[in-house]
């Protein structure tokens, strides 16, 4: 009874990360539902760069490949090499999903740094990446759950639900808790960071505002493309761990 009732109690604390606030938003109010318009502007804004990336690349592809061309097969081959490396011979229907991951995060980080989001006056609050909001995390941390669950419910259909009783029933507790608690760190981890380099960047910034925040806007950069790796990887050994078994 203890064990499910931290258990409900860890799924509202992730249902209510949805009110955590850092600053002022922008609200848009559809129909009794209150979102912040802020992140789904900028996240829209990071969609049309990808699609039309993903458009340049298989436009006019070419027998010679080009450099652009050489960009995106590296790309795709790097993607690939992850979601192998983690979920093993049967990855191939999951690098779309792991791709999506890993661009979208990785774009979104990137465009905190490089777009200049403050232009654009908001009646409340100011644009920012996507990875910013503790929302956009969580509702990606959220779809790699249920990706995990559903990869492993497909290969082992309700034989699946042994491994909480894996090597132990002793252990049933903690494995049960263990699901709860991926989605809180993953999610947790990338809204950290990125709010934390953007932060230290904007003081800086205000400080020293010529030389010194350049540096550690380049460490920010570095460190926004490890985070979507990082989550990435994250997302495809929990695939491949419940399609394999309890490791």
């Amino acid at each position: 009874m203890n064990v499910l009732l931290c258990s409900i109690n860890t799924l509202k604390e992730l249902y209510d990360l949805s009110g955590v606030e850092v600053g002022q938003h922008f609200y848009w109010q559809i129909g009794s539902f209150q979102v912040h318009g802020q992140v789904l502007i900028t996240s829209w804004v990071v969609i049309a760069i990808l699609l039309g990336s993903a458009i340049i690349a298989v436009r006019n592809p070419q027998t010679i490949p080009t450099d652009s061309q050489n960009f995106f097969e590296y790309v795709l081959e790097f993607i690939r090499d992850v979601s192998k490396t983690q979920i093993g011979e049967e990855y191939g229907p999951w690098v779309p999903f792991i791709g999506t991951m890993f661009l979208f995060i990785f774009v979104s980080n990137w465009s905190g740094a490089l777009l200049p989001w403050k232009i654009i006056q908001l009646p409340h609050g100011e644009l920012a990446a996507p990875t910013n909001d503790i929302n956009t995390t969580v509702a990606l941390a959220l779809l790699t759950s249920v990706a995990y669950f559903y990869a492993g419910l497909t290969k082992k259909g309700l034989s699946y639900f042994g491994k909480y009783i894996q090597p132990t029933p002793i252990l049933l507790p903690i494995n049960i808790l263990e699901d709860f608690t991926k989605p809180l760190s993953l999610s947790f981890r990338l809204f950290g960071n990125i709010l934390a380099d953007e932060l230290v960047v904007v003081v800086l910034v205000s400080l020293v505002p010529l030389v010194v925040p350049i540096p550690v806007m380049f460490l920010g950069l570095f460190t926004s493309g490890i985070q979507a790796l990082i989550f990435a990887t994250l997302a495809a050994a929990y695939i491949g761990e419940s399609m394999e078994g309890h490791h």
